[in-house]
């Protein structure tokens, strides 16, 4: 009754849904789902009609179709670009070119919700605000303006009536998301119900600003005091859920920059390439905090040479074992050890998989890049190569290493458009080989395998009490798990519950049968009508019987 509520509910969202896929031509998509069938039954025309030019290529059509259905298709478009593993080449280089910009709200509709969560009208905050927005995407706003005290910041404004549109749509994500499991096998191997709780994780993250103002905090205690990278501070005291306040930064996006004719006295392009390859492998080497969005539109060019990092609604995290395996990798690769290579492969993409095909697959891999100094080395190409790997083994990349290698593959194309002779390897070795020096070190080597003992030790009291305890009370049991011999025992239990069928069915036919010779009672046919009833019924039960031997034995 609740799925029926709720989808009554998004009746018409999910007619606008079906309207988009099909006028993108993805209306084979659109009744494998049961979408056409849910709003037929509603009363809903479905005009299967209209499709655009389909002669664009598939991929192209989802992107076109994603954007134009909003902020939470895009989001979910934005995930899949970052997940090769899964998506050949063509479908993740389509769906990275997915914005979420959205039209302009105008701002006497912002100044009303601001004055809500700043609880005192505007003007008593701020001395001015710009009502032109800087930047409008689909779940904010961000408008320049000037504090009582002089200070220039920024204001990012949720948009209006944004989270009742994201938790619709997130309800049909997830109701369409089970119908492909069950109904669309060709997309079964994405997961679909693993995407959408990855991309309601993500988008409640980003609707609440409170979540980026404590990003932006942990960023800027991590920089050190020599950082050539600037993160602006907030306001805590006008942090709210819908609101953050931030400091301005002066200067064009990277996308800006590189269109601009360049002149004497602005920064190298080189030397930017740098300070952000240094800035980025910093954050996923040393802090295990990183930006998982620095496109361009997120890169500011500073007027004194430096760079500033801007939206921090998405954040990725790696924990201490995650980066020594990504280290453990680029190690294999350089020492051309294909067993190291497939632990690290097998521990990231979990699930069944032939060992002696990972291990073959491997083996080509580590053969293509092995002895290939650092400056040959194409890391876009190299990290491409490896979640090909996976796609073609049925692993999947856990979600913090594709959005790790999403960032690396960003950062190489950012850094080849600054500087044609950028080699993202060259940059990372040496956080690399830092990382490896300090996780090989006899210390550190000590201290992890003394938390792991004192970890044994602090649970083992308790797991010997429990199984002393277990065997006192003879409630001991070991499960043994024997696909053969529980479908032995199935067929086995089949064939006795038959055989008394078969039993008891011959013992009622020959006491029917009997029956049937003493006169007397009501009378069917000219036979005792009780016992011709009972006759005929046991009859019918060993025809079937028979026949589901017979069926049995076929298969």
């Amino acid at each position: 009754m609740f799925a029926f509520l709720s989808t009554a509910r998004d009746l018409g969202r999910m007619h606008e849904i079906a309207r988009v896929l099909i006028r993108h031509g993805l209306g084979d998509l659109v009744g494998r789902l049961g979408i056409a069938g849910v709003l037929q039954r509603a009363g809903r025309a479905v005009r299967w009609k209209g499709s655009l030019d389909l002669v664009q290529p598939p991929e192209a059509r989802v992107r076109q179709a994603l954007e134009e259905l909003g902020p939470t298709f895009v989001k979910l478009g934005q995930i899949l670009a970052g997940r090769s593993d899964l998506l050949p080449r063509e479908w993740t280089d389509e769906l990275s070119k997915l914005h979420a910009h959205a039209a302009a709200v105008p701002f006497d509709e912002l100044r009303v919700q601001l004055a809500e969560d700043l609880d005192r009208d505007p003007d008593a905050e701020f001395a001015r605000i710009d009502p032109e927005p800087l930047a409008a995407a689909s779940i904010a706003q961000v408008h320049r303006a000037t504090t009582r005290d002089g200070r220039e910041v920024v204001l990012k404004m949720r948009r209006p009536g944004i989270r009742a549109v994201v938790d619709a749509d997130l309800r049909l994500c997830a109701s369409l998301a089970r119908q492909a499991e069950q109904r669309v096998p060709e997309l079964r191997g994405l997961r679909p119900e693993a995407f959408v709780r990855e991309l309601s994780r993500s988008l409640r993250s980003e609707l609440d600003l409170r979540i980026e103002a404590k990003n932006l905090e942990r960023m800027r205690a991590n920089l050190p005091p020599d950082s050539r990278l600037s993160i602006p501070a907030h306001d805590a005291r006008l942090a709210s859920e819908r609101l953050l306040v931030m400091d301005y930064l002066p200067g064009p996006d990277l996308g800006s920059w590189l269109r601009l004719p360049r002149a004497d006295a602005d920064p190298d392009p080189r030397e930017l390439a740098a300070i952000g390859a240094e800035a980025v492998l910093r954050m996923v080497f040393v802090d295990g905090l990183f930006h998982a969005d620095p496109h361009p539109g997120n890169v500011l060019v500073l007027p004194d040479g430096r760079l500033g990092l801007i939206d921090f609604g998405m954040v990725g995290s790696l924990s201490d074992e995650r980066r020594r395996e990504f280290v453990r990798l680029l190690h294999a690769v350089a020492r051309r050890d294909v067993d190291e290579a497939v632990d690290v492969l097998s521990d990231w993409g979990g699930g069944d998989v032939d060992p002696d095909l990972l291990r073959a697959d491997c083996g080509a891999f580590v053969d293509r890049y092995h002895g290939l100094p650092l400056s040959r080395i194409d890391a876009a190409e190299m990290l491409h190569d490896v979640t090909a790997l996976l796609r073609e083994n049925g692993l999947f990349l856990p979600p913090d290493v594709a959005m790790l290698i999403k960032v690396f593959l960003t950062l190489d194309s950012l850094g080849r458009r600054l500087d044609p002779e950028f080699v993202t390897a060259i940059h990372v070795e040496p956080f690399a080989e830092r990382v490896f020096a300090h996780e090989r070190s006899p210390l550190v080597v000590a201290r992890r395998g003394a938390r792991g003992l004192a970890a044994v030790l602090a649970t083992l009291p308790r797991d010997l009490s429990r199984l002393s305890s277990r065997l006192r009370r003879g409630r001991l049991a070991i499960d043994v798990d024997t696909p053969r011999l529980d479908a032995f025992g199935h067929t086995l239990e089949r064939s006795a519950n038959r055989l008394t069928i078969g039993v008891v069915t011959a013992a009622l036919i020959v006491g029917t049968s009997i029956a049937l010779t003493v006169p007397g009672g009501p009378q069917l046919f000219g036979q005792p009508a009780f016992a011709l009833i009972g006759f005929l019924s046991s009859l019918a039960t060993g025809l079937w019987l028979i026949v589901a031997v017979m069926r049995t034995q076929r298969d």
